[in-house]
């Protein structure tokens, strides 16, 4: 099980990684047009060359519209994205300042309520995310610029919610195996170096 979970985790890395790719292209070339475009109407270019700059003021040049409604939605579904790696490779930051003098058994119980709790958050984030693309479904609400539905941010993000969800309950719940047998199921090498 856990090559599946941490295969799925990795595509939904690779995924919400090309979509941050994305998300920084567009930003980069929106900055790009809207200075280009206010060089276009500054006093230089429309003494110099004013055919060429009305031209390509004409031809689109300047920020791209509703970079800031693609970003907001996009960015949510990358940070899901990346939740299932992190929790299935025990990525997360940790001060063990305390910990690293406590017994592996007790370090064990910690970590079981801690992934236990970690499942929990991100079950009822999932649960809320579905609320909340009910919610904008039904009202129909769609972004200023470009229109589209707010909902379809919601439903992107909700992918990636629920699969973090499932891999941190199924993570919990190897903890909990863990503990009740004995045995280490999980690499013992999980966790983050910090």
């Amino acid at each position: 099980m856990y090559g599946f979970f941490y295969r799925l985790s990795l595509v939904m890395a690779w995924i919400g990684g090309l979509v941050l790719t994305g998300i920084v292209i567009l930003i980069c070339v929106s900055v790009l047009g809207r200075t280009l475009n206010g060089m276009l109407h500054g006093d230089v270019a429309q003494s110099v060359m004013p055919a060429l700059a009305d031209w390509l003021i004409a031809a689109g040049v300047g920020p791209v519209n509703g970079d800031f409604e693609l970003t907001e939605a996009l960015v949510a579904f990358a940070i899901f994205a990346f939740l299932p790696l992190c929790q299935i490779t025990g990525g997360h930051a940790s001060v063990d300042i305390f910990t690293q003098r406590m017994s592996p058994g007790v370090n064990r119980a910690l970590r079981v309520v801690i992934d236990m709790v970690f499942a929990a958050v991100m079950v009822l984030l999932a649960v809320q995310l579905y609320a909340g693309l009910l919610s904008k479904l039904s009202s129909g609400q769609t972004t200023f610029l470009l229109e589209f539905p707010v909902w379809w941010g919601y439903a992107l993000s909700l992918i990636g919610a629920v699969i973090a969800a499932i891999v941190s309950v199924w993570i919990a719940a190897t903890r909990v195996a863990e503990v009740a047998t004995g045995r280490d199921i999980l690499p013992a090498d999980l966790g983050a170096d910090h």
